[in-house]
C-alpha cells in the first residue's frame, strides 16, 4: 500500500497522518471527530494511580518485622541483632533485585512482573505463621518478601514515569516514590495495633492477603505502553521509539552495569545512595519504634510517630519531584543530605517517654527529607545515562538497599552491646557530611541524545 507515489495524488487527497498509531502497524487516518472521542483524562494518570495503589500497599507490607521484634523475642527468645539480620536480608534482596527487574519489564511486561511479585510477598508473609526458627524468618520475610518487594522497586516507578509520562516526569516520580516510602510507615499504626492486640500471626496474615488483593486491579487496569492503546505519552508530540530487547534480562542488566561501572557519575551516585538508604530504611525505618521503646514510650505511640513520618514524607517528595523539573539536582540533593545529618545528630537529645514538640518537630522535619532524594537521583541518573537510565538507576537503588541491610544489622548489633541507639544516630549524621560530599563531586553533564539500541528502554 505505500508503493503509490504520493506526489501523484492532490494534495486535498491526501489522509490526515494519525497522531497516535498503534505500535507494530501503519499510520491510519484518523476521522474527523476522533479528537472528540479522545477521553478527557489521559490513562497515563490511571496507569499511575495502579503503580501508586502498587507501590502503597506493598511498601507497608515490608514495616511489619521492625514491629515484631518485642514479639518475637517473648515468643522465641531472639535478639534485636537476629530479627534486624533478617530485615538485612529483606533490604539486600530487595535492592539487588531492582536492577534485574527493570529488565525483567521490558522483556516480559511490567504487568506479569508485578503480579508474581506480590504473590511472592503473599507467600512469604503467610508462611511466617508457620515459623518456629530464627532461619525460617529469614527464609520467609528475608528472601521471599525481600525478591517480592524489590521486584517492584525504583525500577517500577522509573518504568512507569519514562514510559507514559515526557511532561510532569520529576512530578510522577515524585509521587511514585512518596507513595512507596509513605506505604512503609503509614501502615504501621495498624500493624502495630494488630500486634499488640490480635498477636503477631493476625498481622502477617493480614499483610498476606491484602497482597493478593493488589493484584486485582494490576491485573484489570495496567498496560504496558501508552502505544498499546493507540496513545502518545502523556505530554509528548511524537510517538516514542519502542526498544529491541533481545538475550535475557540476566545478561542485558549486567551489561548495563558494565557500562555504567566505568563511570565516575555511577559510583557517586550509588556511594550517596547507599548512605540514603543507611539512615532512612536501615536506621529510622527499622530501629526507630524499638529506639524510642527504650525511652519509655509504647510501641503503638512510636509507630504513630513514625507513619507520621510518612505523612509528610508524601508532601517532601512530591515537592522535592516539582523542584527537581525546576532545579539542578544536585544541588537539591547537597541541602537534602545535609539537613537529614544535622536532623540525625539532634534525635538522641529529643527521645522521650511520650512524644513532645521536639520529637514532633524532628518527625515533621526528618519526614519532608525522608525520600526527597529519589526524585533528583533518578533525573540524574536519566542525565548521565540515557535510555539505559532505569536500569542503572535499578543498580543505583542496590547500593541503597546494601546501605540500608549494613546499617540495620550494625545498629542492632551496637543496641545489644552498648544497651542504646546513640552511637548508631551520630554514626548515620557523620555519613549524611559524606553523602554532601559525593554529591558536590558530580558534575552536571549534558543530556544524552536519545537513540534506540538492543539495551535501550522505554
Amino acid at each position: 500500500m505505500n508503493d503509490a507515489p504520493v506526489n501523484e495524488m492532490p494534495p486535498e487527497a491526501l489522509p490526515a497522518p494519525s497522531a497516535a498509531p498503534l505500535s507494530g502497524a501503519a499510520p491510519l487516518p484518523l476521522p474527523a471527530a476522533a479528537s472528540a472521542r479522545e477521553p478527557r483524562v489521559h490513562y497515563a494518570w490511571v496507569v499511575a494511580g495502579v503503580a501508586l495503589l502498587v507501590l502503597l500497599g506493598s511498601a507497608g507490607f515490608r514495616s511489619t518485622p521492625s514491629l515484631m521484634m518485642d514479639a518475637l523475642n517473648v515468643e522465641f527468645g531472639w535478639s534485636h541483632a537476629t530479627v534486624a539480620a533478617a530485615v538485612s536480608v529483606n533490604l539486600t534482596l530487595y535492592g539487588l533485585t531492582a536492577p534485574f527487574a527493570a529488565a525483567l519489564m521490558d522483556r516480559f511486561g511490567v504487568r506479569l512482573v508485578v503480579v508474581c511479585a506480590l504473590l511472592t510477598i503473599s507467600t512469604g508473609a503467610g508462611l511466617t505463621v508457620l515459623m518456629t526458627r530464627s532461619w525460617q524468618l529469614m527464609l520467609c520475610w528475608g528472601v521471599l518478601v525481600g525478591l517480592g518487594s524489590g521486584s517492584m522497586a525504583g525500577a517500577f516507578a522509573t518504568t512507569v514515569s519514562g514510559r507514559w509520562f515526557t511532561a510532569r516526569q520529576g512530578l510522577v516520580t515524585g509521587v511514585l516514590t512518596a507513595a512507596g516510602a509513605a506505604g512503609n510507615l503509614v501502615f504501621m499504626p495498624l500493624l502495630a495495633w494488630l500486634v499488640e492486640q490480635h498477636g503477631w500471626r493476625t498481622a502477617v496474615v493480614v499483610v498476606s492477603l491484602c497482597a493478593t488483593a493488589v493484584a486485582v486491579p494490576v491485573l484489570l487496569l495496567m498496560r504496558e505502553r501508552p502505544s498499546d492503546l493507540g496513545l502518545l505519552p502523556y505530554g509528548a508530540t511524537e510517538p516514542a521509539p519502542v526498544p529491541v530487547t533481545e538475550g535475557s534480562a540476566l545478561a542485558r542488566s549486567l551489561r548495563v552495569l558494565r557500562k555504567a561501572a566505568r563511570s565516575r557519575a555511577f559510583w557517586l551516585l550509588a556511594g550517596s545512595f547507599a548512605i540514603c538508604g543507611a539512615t532512612t530504611a536501615g536506621l529510622v525505618g527499622t530501629h526507630f519504634i524499638p529506639a524510642a521503646h527504650d525511652h519509655g514510650m509504647p510501641v503503638t505511640t512510636a509507630a504513630s510517630l513514625l507513619a507520621l513520618v510518612g505523612v509528610f514524607d508524601v508532601a517532601g517528595t512530591v515537592a522535592s519531584g516539582w523542584f527537581t523539573d525546576r532545579f539542578d539536582s544536585r544541588n537539591l540533593l547537597v541541602v537534602y543530605y545535609a539537613l537529614r545529618g544535622v536532623s540525625l545528630l539532634f534525635l538522641p537529645h529529643l527521645l522521650a517517654g511520650s512524644p513532645k514538640p521536639p520529637i514532633l518537630a524532628f518527625v515533621i522535619f526528618y519526614g519532608l527529607d525522608w525520600v526527597a532524594t529519589v526524585p533528583p537521583t533518578v533525573a540524574l541518573c536519566r542525565r548521565h545515562f540515557g535510555a539505559d537510565a532505569p536500569i542503572v538507576f535499578g543498580w543505583v537503588l542496590a547500593g541503597h538497599q546494601i546501605g540500608a541491610a549494613v546499617v540495620a544489622s550494625l545498629a542492632g548489633l551496637a543496641r545489644d552491646k552498648f544497651g542504646d541507639y546513640d552511637l548508631a544516630w551520630y554514626g548515620a549524621g557523620g555519613l549524611c557530611a559524606v553523602a554532601v560530599l559525593f554529591c558536590l563531586a558530580l558534575r552536571t553533564g549534558p543530556l544524552p541524545t536519545p537513540t534506540v539500541t538492543a539495551t535501550a528502554t522505554a
